[in-house]
């Protein structure tokens, strides 16, 4: 068998689907939160215990709608005040604040990485190396991304090692979403089916009052199935895409990106010198340093920032020291990394803003995200235990759209779904497993995930194209992530 195929055959080009640009779907999304404050009451819960959690069944609404205004009048939130209010909310842990700063920050420092060339010429050697097998080092990447995901809960890094690994494999012959695959999606993969994930399976399990880590053994199960069925799926696409270009649905974007995008060649695509192994080195030190951080200390967003900012001056020193960079140049490479990443930090802002408009996340505050919350956990509280199971995925999924963070949907829906679950017939542990699962594998293809909205501007992706692409493989993993539930109810998990 050869590395080779045949031309396409010629046929008429098949239309595609025109998905309006992100910035209108967001304001399409707003006005649709705005009207709903006409129409439906919101609502809070009763909250006790040190941690404060919720008290089932102490939803009350307030008996009707609270409109909110055109432009707001004190802590009134009002339509045309989303995008401020959305950007100057949280605190530097937390978005909207503290996560524009770490964007900002590790899009500058990956854009001094990248201008060095020292990330390029290594894996494209790796890939030269690999030959006709090269294909492998795409699944040994994507194996260890999901890896990353579930033992230290991978997330925001992504978004920094996107803006590496996507220019390189293009580079390589593979497309931008072939990059996406490998680092973002492989994260989430890994993130939603962890046995030890600090940010999503530890917060559930605590509130749920079950052990840490209990449960092992299934989910190590359930990591290695979904790992290498997903790994061979990428395996499959990124060998389709190598051999035949133009197959991509990336490949007009990836070929407008390729006309303003260096060719590696020359120095880029030659042998490493020793100022980039030193680069290597610096960079896989960092990361190894930051995976230890977020585990051992609890490092997160202000943390993180500076490890990556220590990391970038480290690297422009080298650089500057090796003739590779001038000084100028590093200072320019800085600014136009932290640019990329101005359309998220504002797409961030809005989303925040449109929760903030909705009453907020506060369970113990009259929101409409709390009534959606008290509706969606009473249409799951009457069916048969099994079909609650499996109800309780789809639950958290949806969620999951407005709440995307771990730890935050954790905090929100567990201790309403880990009592359901004890009416219902089902154990704790299992309606941890629909948590996990719903809130990870969504992430996927949710528009209000900052992750995903800052890997796609990382990878110079657009949003409906991403969508396009990754519903199908997304609807697949859920439907697996449902008979993975289902499975885990039958046999009784605990």
């Amino acid at each position: 068998m050869t590395d080779s195929a045949p031309p396409p055959a010629e046929g008429p080009a098949r239309p595609r689907l025109a998905v309006p640009d992100t910035l209108v779907i967001f304001l399409v999304l707003a006005l649709v939160a705005w009207g709903s404050t006409f129409l439906f009451a919101p609502g809070q819960f009763a909250v006790a215990g040190d941690p404060p959690r919720l008290v089932p069944g102490s939803f009350t609404g307030t008996g009707a709608p609270d409109p909110a205004p055109l432009f707001g009048a004190g802590a009134r939130v009002g339509l045309l005040d989303i995008p401020f209010e959305g950007l100057v909310s949280g605190t530097r842990s937390s978005a909207a604040i503290g996560l524009a700063a770490f964007l900002l920050i590790v899009g500058g420092t990956f854009g001094i990485i990248m201008r060095t060339g020292s990330i390029d010429r290594a894996l494209v050697a790796s890939l030269r190396r690999a030959g006709g097998a090269s294909d492998g080092l795409v699944v040994a990447l994507f194996v260890a991304f999901s890896l990353a995901g579930a033992v230290f809960g991978m997330s925001e890094e992504a978004i920094a090692l996107s803006l590496i690994l996507v220019p390189a494999l293009r580079r390589a012959g593979y497309d931008s979403l072939t990059g996406l695959l490998v680092c973002f999606a492989a994260t989430n993969i890994g993130f939603a089916t962890s046995w030890m994930n600090p940010f999503n399976v530890i917060v559930a399990q605590g509130i749920a009052g079950l052990p840490p880590l209990s449960g092992l053994g299934f989910r190590l199960a359930m990591w290695a199935g979904f790992t290498t069925l997903a790994a061979a799926w990428v395996w499959r696409y990124a060998r389709a895409v190598r051999l035949r270009p133009e197959r991509s649905p990336a490949f007009d974007a990836d070929r407008r990106l390729a006309a303003h995008e260096a060719p590696v060649t020359g120095a880029a695509a030659g042998p490493l010198a020793p100022a980039d192994w030193l680069i290597l080195t610096l960079v896989m030190a960092a990361i190894a340093w930051v995976g230890w951080g977020v585990v051992a200390m609890g490092w997160y967003l202000s943390e993180l920032s500076a490890q990556f900012l220590a990391l970038g001056l480290a690297v422009a020193v080298v650089a500057a020291a090796a003739g590779r960079v001038p000084a100028a140049a590093l200072g320019t490479a800085f600014r136009e990394g932290a640019a990329q990443m101005a359309p998220v930090v504002l797409l961030v802002g809005i989303i925040k803003g449109i929760l903030l408009m909705l009453g907020g996340e506060d369970p113990a505050a009259p929101s409409l995200l709390n009534s959606l919350l008290a509706l969606l956990s009473g249409l799951v509280s009457g069916l048969p235990d099994w079909l609650t199971a499996g109800g309780m995925l789809l639950v958290q999924s949806a969620i999951n759209l407005l709440v995307p963070s771990g730890s935050g949907q954790a905090a929100v829906t567990m201790p309403i779904m880990a009592p359901l679950a004890d009416l219902a017939g089902v154990t704790r542990q299992v309606a941890v497993l629909a948590f996990q699962l719903g809130d990870g594998l969504t992430n996927l293809v949710v528009p209000t995930s900052a992750v995903l909205l800052g890997c796609l501007a990382a990878a110079r992706v657009e949003l409906g194209l991403w969508l396009r692409f990754a519903w199908k493989p997304a609807g697949l993993l859920l439907a697996l992530a449902l008979a993975t539930v289902l499975v885990a109810h039958a046999i009784g998990l605990s």
